[in-house]
């Protein structure tokens, strides 16, 4: 056994029919991450009913901010996406996302700093909450309530809003985002209202029971995307900057809880170059060989290949002042489509669908949590326990 490895554990082939069996599902996800995946719906609205009983309506007294800064790391980080991608290309201020210790230089009294950490601990959103209080900034906080990161909220006056530590901070991303959009509504800086909360937390409750470890595979979406994704080389590329969010969002998960490696990006950058992916050892050039006639579900043992998931967004941006109009976005995704059919590549393709960004990019993102879960318990892996991760941190903290 190399070094180090003690405690990894799980099997390198995906035991696709453990799929299909609710009960050995159940004992191989001990942690519960289907269930706490499940919970997203009911984290839309504990957090929007925790956010109402935070004094935001403080924020606005000195007015529209210079920019606003989003402090946090790993899901954290992405609440801050989350925000820019739903403010749209309209917002009147620049929402910049933080992954560092502290802030960045410039920031003053004129700014907000939104501090993100689901255990309320994170060396990052602390860094930022200690960081915008000397400097004057306004401070909104967003975690672990009892922790440091509320201490610190008190001690500057600002705005905590608890987000109760349930689940990983991967299994919490809308317990940790629906705080993040309400700061910014009572900023002015972004439209969403009751309907679009109510309407998101439905559309994840639906998913969520779609997405069931009851359905059996051919109706459950979640499970037949990581029946596909079994052994490939995932590439998950967003057809707008909604979509994108939602593209990289897939592959913190895939690595995360799957232990995939994967590429993620939009479809326009993809076309400046990673597109080429599709031609090379892994795509074009493997499928070639490939036996036509051979079952496309069996390992025919000739390698790694990609898998190309598409986020297709088809949106509702006709009307912004968007920098790719939807007709562009449309017809670049149609091209990847035909692209990687030519080659042989096989594609998923996961559709937007609701009335709001909100709503959208939840649909955008459910299905595909699901299935990085799936695909972990099929290796059998654990979703919850990643040792990497522990053995990382406490090497770090020597």
């Amino acid at each position: 056994m190399i070094d180090g490895t003690a405690g990894v554990s799980g099997r390198r082939d995906a035991d696709e029919a453990l799929l299909d069996n609710a009960q050995a599902l159940a004992e191989a996800d001990p942690g519960g991450m289907l269930r706490h995946t499940a919970s997203a719906g009911a984290q839309v609205r504990e957090s929007a009913a925790l956010a109402a009983e935070a004094n935001l309506a403080v924020l606005a007294d000195d007015g529209r901010p210079r920019a606003v800064v989003i402090a946090g790391i790993g899901t954290a980080g992405r609440t801050g996406d989350v925000l820019a991608t739903v403010a749209g290309p309209r917002c009147p201020v620049p929402i910049i996302g933080h992954r560092s210790a502290g802030v960045p230089g410039w920031v003053g009294a004129a700014d907000v700093v939104i501090a993100v950490s689901a255990s309320g601990r994170s060396p990052e959103a602390l860094g930022a909450a200690e960081a915008a209080h000397r400097r004057g900034a306004r401070l909104v906080a967003v975690g672990a309530p009892d922790s440091r990161l509320q201490s610190i909220a008190e001690q500057a006056r600002a705005p905590f809003i608890p987000v109760p530590r349930r689940a990983p901070a991967r299994a919490s991303l809308w317990a940790l985002t629906v705080p993040v959009l309400l700061a910014a509504r009572s900023l002015g800086l972004v439209k969403v209202n009751e309907a679009d909360l109510a309407e998101t937390a439905a559309r994840l409750d639906a998913d969520a029971d779609r997405c069931r470890s009851a359905a059996e595979s051919f109706v459950n979406p979640a499970k037949s995307l990581a029946l596909g994704l079994a052994g490939s080389i995932p590439i998950v590329w967003g057809s707008s900057p909604l979509a994108t969010v939602a593209a990289r969002r897939f592959g913190d998960t895939l690595s995360a809880n799957a232990r995939y490696p994967v590429v993620t990006g939009a479809l326009g950058e993809a076309g400046r170059g990673r597109v080429g992916l599709l031609d090379g050892v892994f795509g074009g050039l493997a499928e070639g060989e490939r036996d036509i006639f051979a079952d496309p579900t069996e390992d025919d043992g000739e390698g790694t290949r990609l898998r190309l998931v598409l986020l297709r967004d088809g949106g509702l941006n006709a009307e912004d002042d968007t920098d790719e109009p939807l007709a562009v976005e449309e017809r670049r995704a149609d091209a990847v489509q035909t692209l990687a059919e030519r080659r042989g590549v096989r594609c998923d393709v996961v559709t937007a669908e609701g009335g709001s960004a909100l709503e959208r990019l939840a649909s955008l993102i459910a299905v595909p949590d699901f299935a990085s879960i799936y695909l972990a318990l099929a290796h059998g892996l654990d979703p919850m326990a990643v040792p990497a991760i522990t053995e990382m941190k406490e090497l770090s903290n020597q």
